[in-house]
């Protein structure tokens, strides 16, 4: 707990020092001074007059909230900005806004900005009456106009503003809105007036490198300043050195000033130190004419041709997803709140890095980068072609990297997304970049890297005329659904992490993008499969790949272990990090056991203890052990559970102790007497026992109703036999007083098919045994096979209306695909009855159909208190429950659509989800439809009891 508290406090001291201090009004003298117009974010807006001209609530002056998106305000029409290829007509209104302010007389002798920091897409800008510039285009880039001469000081003052929702540039239209994501109207980002001195700084661009040097660009038209005095500052604001000795190269429309901070921390994603870089310009006497702050961190960046991305001398593996400035009630207006928690999210997936998708992000955003620790990609907004014009793309440029130069966390530079390259940018960013950073040109192989979207496992073979770039695929696994994220994951990481020239990737994509609509009750839409992407849920709720990414992607990684009697308590790992020594981390271990089906889902702790993580720089392998208990034996499982250097768990790793059948062992009891009779038919095999009534068919030998005190438990028609190849032969009844057994043979076979020479032979079999006390046992051999594609196990009906939950003893909460296995952890779980179509519909995690992999037990709730409890004595099954319902485009392979017979199954193989761009097969060896099962002599074996 302290060292969260610490973390937390970090956090808000971080956040509360930001770049430009823009929620409150500097009281220092010559410093710049921010006063809103507009609310800050999405829960922070100020109403403004606004007149819509079509669509919704049109034709009228009302109210608007500024800043806002006007369609998620009731206003306008709806449109994606893939509607062109239904074809769908883009709706082209336009809003005015109106807005008063005040301004004081003193003002006169400063000089005053309006600054947009957003506006969809075309912008005029009126003060009182009269044009501030010229019409802006573009709709994701801060701008501004001088506006001294307009106003009236001392008195209102009258704002107006003009939005076209489509441009009449049509290669800005092209760029932005006929793209793959929501387009909106209106002015989504906040609007406020910077008041500077007369002679001011317009911005400065600082390269500070991780040995301390630092290269500061000031653009400005001096006229009194004569030199410029810098100081770095801690977060608290308190001086950490007076920099001097820096030398100053004068030169039109800016300075240059070179120098050098001593004993500085540098900045990683890992440990994010940062300063501010305070200037104040002086004139000849050496008053302060304007003082301006810029929080930096000293890093370097290198990209290392057919090598790697370096920070620091660091080569960097990115574990990063793309991300849309998004919120279903707001469209692209957000909040400070917002972009914390996103990126909270993503370090708790243990990812280091973002891509900005597929334009400038707000400015908090990338503060939070900077100070929580994250790698951005940022990117000019241009999508396909024909691309963005080379005129209105060079402002653009400009006005992102204005804005952005000096984060920290901005390592590279996009132009534009999949083939929107205008190669005639590329050579505008190095015009305001001091730092010089790379810019790459994501799904292409440009200069030093290969960006290929969506490659699938065997792109991995790097035998291609390419093959010596650095492999960085900008977008892969395309998370549609369920598909692709963790699905896949765990083969493409283990390829990327050990290649030489592979640098990761960014997953696609963060969340999916349901917007409300308000034209239609509210409801959430994501264009049918356009939007449906993400990781998490429009609201943040996590799906099943959040915690599979979580584990494939710890910085801690333990080699796969399985617990066992001559278990010696050594595990291998391996540090992953890039600027962390692991003993720099910590590690609990836990020896707990769990309560039964009756019990609650909570454990008990048998024994706890610290486990001492080795010394190991990063990238380094070596061991670590776990102490044991002298009663080791009798816990359940192991839990460990890593915690980094902010105190945040990395990863809770479990592992069973006892096998199913010794954890089950002390729950059944099978010698209570009692009564137990047979009636056997032509057409059924009745077996009374206890409190219960067992029907069986007479021909088959599978279970057709269960009855406890006359009320009906509606599981039947099992067990049906799944990868049985031969036919049944007889149904045995063996009658005693203690029991009732009830067996299915099948046909015999040979043992060995290719053997000539051996005549075993073998037989499928299925036995039914039933004790006086009503347990009902269930046993089941298959006859094994070397290569499995179908599915081997047992399978019942059950009418999926009477499910009310279940809980059980086994991974969870998540289902699983056998390309997503990772990111569960082994204990009791309970989920309640949802029918959630991932990324479609319900959005109720976790889902509660599908397969649920190392089963003890499970406890099914019915609706009607007619559910039962399944004992599963058998190692390594998986539990099905239910056929979850399909979504309703999902490409190439987002889906699984091979369930098998039945509802509720048990067993031993499980398919693999595919992506939208690629069947399961393509992603890897886990992903492959053929099981290997082996050659092996011993049959496969279900061993089931049940309880009513």
């Amino acid at each position: 707990m302290k060292n969260k508290f610490i973390f937390t406090t970090i956090l808000f001291l971080l956040l509360v020092f930001s770049e430009n201090v823009k929620a409150q009004v500097n009281s220092e003298k010559n410093q710049t001074e921010i006063h809103y117009l507009s609310g800050t974010g999405k829960d922070d807006t100020v109403a403004w007059d606004f007149y819509c001209s079509d669509g919704m609530n049109s034709k009228k002056w009302t109210k608007i909230g500024v800043p806002s998106c006007w369609e998620l305000q009731g206003f306008g029409n709806y449109n994606y900005g893939r509607d062109f290829k239904i074809p769908k007509k883009y709706n082209d209104e336009y809003g005015l806004y109106k807005h008063t302010f005040s301004v004081p007389k003193n003002w006169k002798q400063k000089e005053v900005k309006i600054v947009f920091e957003g506006v969809m897409t075309d912008c005029e800008v009126k003060i009182n009456g009269k044009l501030a510039g010229e019409i802006h285009q573009g709709a994701f880039y801060e701008f501004k106009y001088g506006i001294s001469k307009l106003l009236k000081y001392g008195t209102e003052n009258l704002l107006e503003v003009k939005v076209n929702k489509m441009s009449a540039n049509e290669s800005v239209n092209y760029a932005e809105r006929h793209s793959d994501f929501w387009i909106f109207g209106g002015i989504y980002r906040p609007v406020y007036l910077e008041v500077l001195p007369k002679e001011h700084i317009n911005n400065v661009a600082i390269d500070a490198q991780a040995n301390g040097n630092i290269t500061a660009e000031l653009f400005f038209n001096p006229k009194e300043a004569k030199t410029v005095q810098m100081n770095l500052l801690d977060l608290n604001g308190d001086i950490v050195q007076e920099l001097s000795g820096f030398t100053t190269e004068k030169k039109e429309g800016k300075w240059i000033l070179k120098g050098k901070a001593a004993n500085v921390k540098t900045w990683n994603a890992e440990k994010p130190n940062l300063y501010a870089l305070k200037m104040n310009l002086l004139d000849k006497k050496g008053k302060t004419i304007h003082t301006i702050s810029k929080r930096i961190g000293f890093r370097t960046v290198e990209i290392r041709e057919s090598d790697g991305i370096y920070v620091n001398g660091q080569k960097i593996k990115f574990k990063g997803v793309n991300r849309h400035s998004f919120y279903p009630n707001s469209g692209r207006t957000t909040s400070k709140e917002l972009s914390i928690e996103h990126i909270k999210m993503m370090k708790d997936m243990n990812m280091n890095a973002v891509r900005m998708s597929h334009y400038p992000p707000d400015v908090h955003f990338l503060e939070a980068c900077d100070s929580l620790g994250l790698f951005v990609i940022d990117e000019l907004c241009t999508w396909h072609n024909p691309y963005l014009d080379t005129k209105v793309g060079k402002k653009l440029v400009k006005e992102m990297i204005v804005r952005d130069v000096n984060h920290s966390s901005i390592l590279i530079w996009a132009n534009g997304n999949e083939s929107g390259w205008n190669l005639e940018l590329d050579k505008e960013f190095s015009k305001w970049d001091v730092q010089n950073r790379e810019v790459i040109h994501p799904w292409n192989s440009f200069k030093k890297m290969n960006t290929m979207h969506y490659p699938d496992y065997y792109k991995f073979a790097f035998d291609s005329p390419v093959k010596d770039k650095i492999y960085f695929p900008t977008e892969f696994l395309h998370g549609l659904y369920d598909g692709g994220h963790g699905a896949g994951l765990d083969d493409y990481w283990k390829q990327m992490w050990n290649m030489p020239l592979a640098a990761g990737g960014f997953l696609w994509d963060f969340a999916d993008e349901g917007v409300v609509r308000t034209d239609k009750g509210g409801i959430i839409d994501l264009d049918n499969n356009h939007a449906a992407d993400g990781i998490v849920g429009p609201y943040g709720e996590k799906e099943g790949s959040y915690f599979t990414i979580k584990e494939i992607w710890s910085p801690i990684f333990i080699e796969d272990r399985y617990i066992r009697d001559d278990f010696s308590g050594v595990f291998n790992v391996e540090n992953r990090y890039h600027f962390t020594n692991l003993n720099e981390c910590s590690m609990t271990a836990k020896w707990v056991r769990f309560n039964g089906p009756g019990g609650t889902t909570d454990f008990n702790i048998v024994s706890e203890s610290k486990v001492e993580l080795p010394e190991l720089s990063p990238v380094a392998k070596g061991k670590f052990k776990v102490d044991k208990p002298k009663n080791w034996k009798s816990a359940d499982a192991l839990f460990l559970t890593a915690s980094d250097i902010h105190g945040m768990e990395i990863f809770t790793w479990t592992y069973p102790v006892k096998t199913p059948k010794k954890i089950n062992a002390d729950k059944l009891n099978f010698n209570v007497k009692g009564s137990i009779k047979t009636i056997k038919t032509d057409t059924f095999i009745t077996v009374s026992a206890g409190e219960n009534e067992f029907k069986f068919s007479a021909e088959n030998g599978l279970l057709k109703e269960v009855k406890k005190n006359g009320k009906l438990i509606p599981i039947k028609d099992g067990p049906i036999l799944l990868g049985n190849k031969s036919a049944l032969e007889k149904v045995k009844v063996n009658a005693s007083d203690d029991k009732v057994e009830i067996t299915g043979l099948f046909k015999e076979r040979k043992k060995y098919y290719d053997w000539k020479e051996n005549d075993e032979m073998t037989l499928d079999f299925f036995k039914w045994t039933i004790y006086p006390n009503g347990l009902l046992d269930l046993k089941v051999e298959l006859r094994s096979q070397k290569i499995v594609e179908g599915y081997m196990g047992i399978t019942f009906s059950f009418p999926e209306e009477e499910v009310k939950g279940m809980k059980w003893l086994g991974d969870g909460p998540y289902r699983v695909w056998r390309n997503r296995m990772k990111g569960t952890q082994f204990r009791v779980w309970e989920n309640d009855y949802n029918n959630t179509v991932t990324g479609e519909s319900g959005f109720v995690y976790p889902e509660f159909k599908g397969f649920f992999s190392s089963l003890n037990w499970v406890k099914l709730k019915g609706k009607q208190d007619n559910g039962f409890t399944v004992y599963c004595h058998s190692d390594l099954t998986f539990l099905r429950m239910l056929t979850p319902d399909q979504p309703a485009d999902p490409k190439k392979g987002a889906i699984v659509t091979n369930f098998p017979k039945g509802d509720i199954s048990f067993v031993k193989n499980i398919p693999a989800m595919g992506t939208k761009f690629m069947p399961a097969s393509a992603s890897g060896p886990q992903g492959s439809p053929k099981n290997y099962f082996g050659n092996v002599d011993e049959p496969i074996k279900i061993d089931l009891t049940f309880e009513f």
